[in-house]
């Protein structure tokens, strides 16, 4: 019996993680957005760090933050990140559950006033993530 179980969880999680490499490839960036992607990732590295270090958004804002950018410096992913595009397309997605959660908590505000690069890194920063920039509608 102890085995039948064992299986079970080893063909579950086997199952979980090829229905996550299928979603990762219907939804990782194509064309010009991966170009987009990987043109502000220094400057999303310094906003996160930024937005971690800031004192007036609320604990549980910066714990997530936190713990984004450990799972980011940490070497073991969730698929391994030598695989091209989508090796780097779960940290990418992570990072966008992350942001959406920031904004819902704390603001958009607070991310642009973090925001180290440019208005037009912002506004590619705010399409790839989903986010609603609202400067960037009034154009």
């Amino acid at each position: 019996m102890g085995w039948d179980v064992l299986i079970g969880v080893g063909v579950a999680v086997a199952a979980s993680w090829i229905v996550l490499l299928i979603a990762l490839v219907v939804v990782r960036p194509k064309g010009p957005l991966l170009t987009e992607a990987l043109r502000i990732l220094p400057d999303l590295l310094r906003l996160l760090r930024r937005l971690a270090a800031d004192r007036t958004l609320p604990r549980g804002v910066r714990i997530r933050l936190g713990l984004l950018l450990a799972y980011l410096a940490f070497p073991i992913d969730l698929i391994p990140d030598f695989i091209p595009i989508l090796g780097y397309a779960d940290d990418a997605i992570v990072v966008t559950f992350v942001l959406r959660g920031v904004v819902r908590r704390a603001g958009l505000e607070a991310v642009r006033r973090h925001w180290p690069g440019s208005a037009d890194g912002f506004t590619a920063l705010c399409r790839l993530t989903g986010l609603r920039d609202a400067s960037a509608q009034d154009q």
